[in-house]
This record gives C-alpha cells, structure tokens and sequence, in this order.
C-alpha cells in the first residue's frame, strides 16, 4: 500500500511539473496572406482628391514561398465598402496595396476607383476574404492614434 502511495504521490508531482513546464502559445500562427499595414488616416486635410484618397490605403502580404491566387478575393470595412481582386496573383512573399482612389492597376498596386474615404479614423476593421467568403484576416483600430496600424 506505501508503494502504491508513494507512486501515486510521484506520479502526481510530475504531472504537475509538466503541466509548469509546458509550453504555452501565446500568438496565433501568421496565416499565409494577411492584412500588413493599413493607413487610415490620410495625412493632411480630407479634402477628397485623388491624391488625398490614395494616402489612404492596406498592405496585403503573402507571408509565404508559393504564389497564392488572390482572383475573387474582398477587401471590406465594416460599412461594406468592398473592393473584390479581379484576376490576380500576388507572389511569393510579395505584398500588394489597395487604395481608396482612382488609378491604373499594377502587379503591386490596386485601386477602390471611389471618389470618398473607404478606412474611418475613429475607428474601423478591415476585413479580407477569400472567393468563397472565408474570413482569412482581420485588423481593427479604435482611434486616430498614428494614422496607421501594423496588423
């Protein structure tokens, strides 16, 4: 019976100790294309031109070594504002950014084509989904701040 005791009593304290010495994750795992940056806040006066629209803008980033087709793709906020990728591949660790104005499409740079402010500075999520309309990232602010926020 002491044996039984003691092994039970042994037993126990290495389970704990292993549940003390575990490793704990604290952060999900970077999915493989993802919302980088948002600029949300144009810099200057929202006077509404063109330029002042395309200082508003989000970084989408491949965070992998293949290529990942992004065709069918949206980026929203939360009014709903959309814009939906066409055609499009974004390579292999490359990034891309969308802004909020009008202009001529690139393998880096796409276009809203709206004539008013997407990203509200008080406040906002971008969303990104994939053709099917998975949730594949998110990133959210609560105030001005910077202007800006890493995701």
């Amino acid at each position: 019976m002491r044996r039984t005791a003691a092994s039970l009593a042994l037993a126990s304290a290495l389970a704990a100790t292993a549940v003390v010495l575990a490793p704990t994750t604290t952060s999900a795992a970077t999915p493989p294309v993802k919302i980088y940056k948002v600029q949300y806040d144009s810099p200057g006066s929202d006077s509404g031109t063109n330029t002042s629209l395309n200082s508003e803008w989000v970084v989408i980033k491949n965070t992998t070594s293949t290529n990942r087709s992004l065709t069918g793709w949206t980026l929203r906020d939360r009014t709903g504002y959309t814009y939906k990728f066409p055609t499009f591949t974004l390579k292999a660790g490359a990034t891309v950014t969308v802004r909020t104005g009008k202009g001529t499409a690139t393998s880096t740079q796409r276009y809203y084509n709206r004539s008013w402010y997407v990203w509200n500075n008080t406040g906002d999520t971008a969303y990104l989904k994939d053709s099917k309309g998975y949730l594949k990232h998110s990133c959210s602010w609560s105030s001005v701040g910077t202007g800006s926020k890493y995701c």
